[in-house]
């Protein structure tokens, strides 16, 4: 059983808003979340590895998630003015960046084997070589939750975490499936 105090310190040490303990088992992977990522609004969609169809199946995330039974979903939120800010949205997205980085940097050297899973398209590098060549770093790629097929809002309410936090907040989340090794 993973150490959730611990995991908890670590997020909010990392800049996390708030964590809370997560079961792989709630998780549920949607064709009709796979869908929207295929409307292309981030400009990702068949434009990275770490996005569908890049990623892989649905079938392909489900058996990388199997392979965990716990980890720890995050959260960032920001204060924005409206639902409009667009510098306050950015602001909370990069800092959000910045902190799931840091958290993965860190679960890795404890737990080589964990899955991080993000907000957002990978960013590791400044231009992917997809579909060109392979990934530069497969062991550092992160995929979205989205671009696994999850909805975020059921995710969270599975593993009650709230998800909304009022009209003039915004907030980011990721989850990292962790296990621990022999």
């Amino acid at each position: 059983m993973l150490d959730y105090e611990k995991l908890n310190r670590m997020a909010l040490e990392a800049g996390f808003t708030r964590s809370a303990p997560m079961k792989a088992s709630t998780i549920e992977l949607k064709q009709e979340v796979r869908d929207m990522c295929a409307v292309n609004t981030c400009g990702q969609y068949d434009k990275n590895w770490a996005c569908p169809p890049g990623c892989g199946t649905l079938d392909e995330c489900r058996a990388r998630i199997a392979e965990y039974e716990e980890g720890i979903l995050v959260q960032t939120t920001g204060d924005v003015e409206d639902s409009m800010d667009f510098e306050g949205i950015m602001a909370a997205n990069e800092a959000h960046d910045e902190h799931f980085r840091a958290l993965f940097d860190a679960l890795r050297k404890e737990y080589p084997h964990m899955l991080g899973i993000s907000a957002g398209s990978c960013k590791r590098c400044k231009d992917c070589t997809y579909p060109d060549k392979p990934c530069r770093f497969p062991e550092l790629r992160t995929s979205s939750m989205e671009a696994y097929g999850m909805l975020v809002l059921e995710v969270c309410k599975a593993n009650d975490l709230q998800y909304y936090y009022g009209p003039t907040t915004i907030t980011y989340s990721s989850c990292f499936l962790i296990r621990e090794e022999p």
